[in-house]
């Protein structure tokens, strides 16, 4: 072989090597790349907050449909509501609660917690809804939204307590009139709480809590009404407004509450301050309280007599805070309902939403898309033009802006803490005037409609 072959020949081996290493680091380039963006072990990176918010968002709606934080002790050891519900036929008192007589005051029931057997006798008109043994079956199903019951051997009713679903769900009415399936956030402006509790017969617990007679505190509860509770009675005891009129408030809307500051009418606190209050104080549950704002004896002279702004069970048996956080998620994942097709003029709702955003000057407070202030959304009655009634009877002695959104599904009963304005062009006929607006009729109407198609 001569040198020149010899010399091709090593000139192709080298290019071949080189060839050969500059793919292969390429490949080991490309593949630590690859390697760089994986994290260590096998599978997709884990979506830590997205697991997290999952389980609590499960938690929530148990809690919020299912947690009774231990009020039994309440409603059964000390009112004995469970007597009245079961009747004399099962061991308690009086002629007790029928289907029928439940549906009257309010109650719902969750089509889907039936059984598929009854559901058809149902359809069939084959149950007797007469008869309080049929709600005893109804609650050992954990059929009736917001109220848990536990029957004996017997068939009679152990115990009763209620959950947060009792006053802030309702049903879609899908079976029958106050059947069918959940609507979770949804007020319910058909229950009556102050006939409900005045079902028990022993109201012992509240009349020496409201320094008055049995009677006294059954004529309370009696005049509250469908859908109004009050909440301050148990701190001030002010039954009724100086002019007359109980001083009970709308149940409120539990959703569309996400991105806002206070909860309530009157802003007590936020959303999970106000549960913890609700459940230590109204629903009588076991738990942990802490509001120093009630030890004004001057404002809150039942609250700080009893120490409700300090309230302190063992961490072993507290029920209530450790279900807080997962019940807040819950509510604020509650969306506000869009309104139904065709409840509202889509073309006059557009030039009610020009008005609402300039010359009603409805979007300086209800700033969107909240319909709330982002900050502190809190006015004084003289702000809005309404009595200092229900503000007084709060620390801050104002009233929230309330969002907007959703408002179709809370219009029974009026509009504003106590329905005082019974219509939307009521509440638009307020403002037109206080403000001096210069609002004409059809411009007036047009708010309406872009009201409505929140």
């Amino acid at each position: 072989m001569t040198d020149e072959r010899i010399s091709e020949s090593e000139n192709r081996i080298r290019r071949r090597v080189s060839i050969g290493v500059l793919v292969a680091f390429a490949v080991f380039t490309v593949s630590l790349i690859a390697y760089a963006g994986k994290p260590a072990g096998r599978g997709p990176r884990p979506n830590v907050a997205q697991d997290n918010a999952d389980t609590l968002l499960a938690e929530g709606q148990t809690t919020f449909r299912s947690e009774t934080f231990g009020d039994e002790d309440f409603w059964t050891g000390s009112l004995g509501l469970h007597r009245a519900i079961e009747g004399e036929g099962f061991g308690g008192v009086g002629p007790g609660l029928s289907p029928q007589a439940a549906l009257g005051l309010g109650l719902k029931v969750d089509v889907d917690a039936l059984p598929k057997k009854l559901v058809r006798q149902l359809r069939r008109g084959q149950v007797d809804l007469t008869a309080p043994a049929t709600t005893l079956v109804l609650l050992e199903n954990d059929a009736v939204v917001g109220v848990k019951g536990v029957r004996s051997a017997d068939g009679s009713l152990q115990s009763v307590g209620i959950t947060c679903a009792l006053c802030h769900s309702t049903v879609d009415n899908s079976f029958t009139t106050g059947v069918g399936h959940r609507l979770d956030g949804w007020p319910n402006r058909d229950l009556d709480v102050g006939k409900v509790i005045a079902l028990a017969p022993d109201l012992g617990a509240l009349t020496t809590l409201l320094g008055v007679d049995d009677a006294t505190v059954r004529t309370v509860l009696q005049s509250w009404g469908p859908g109004k509770f009050d909440a301050e009675l148990i701190l001030d005891g002010k039954a009724f407004r100086p002019d007359g009129k109980p001083a009970a408030t709308l149940i409120p809307p539990a959703y569309g509450l996400a991105g806002g500051n206070l909860a309530t009418w009157t802003g007590w606190g936020s959303v999970p301050h106000w549960n913890a209050f609700v459940a230590n104080l109204e629903m009588h549950g076991k738990g942990t309280f802490y509001d120093p704002r009630l030890d004004d004896a001057e404002r809150f002279p039942i609250a700080a007599a009893l120490g409700f702004g300090h309230i302190s069970t063992p961490p072993d048996q507290d029920r209530i805070t450790p279900k807080l956080a997962a019940l807040q998620l819950y509510q604020l994942a509650l969306a506000p309902p869009a309104p139904p097709t065709g409840s509202f003029d889509a073309t006059a709702a557009a030039r009610g939403k020009a008005l609402f955003l300039d010359k009603a000057r409805c979007a300086g407070c209800h700033v969107p898309p909240l319909y709330t202030e982002p900050g502190y959304n809190m006015h004084t009655a003289a702000e809005i033009g309404v009595d200092d009634f229900q503000a007084a009877r709060a620390p801050d002695q104002r009233f929230r802006t309330s969002p907007l959104r959703g408002m179709f599904a809370h219009a029974k009963g009026g509009y504003y803490h106590d329905g005082r304005y019974a219509t939307l062009a009521d509440v638009v006929a307020h403002y037109n005037a206080t403000f001096t607006l210069g609002l004409a009729g059809g411009e007036a109407s047009d708010l309406v409609e872009f009201l409505k198609s929140l």
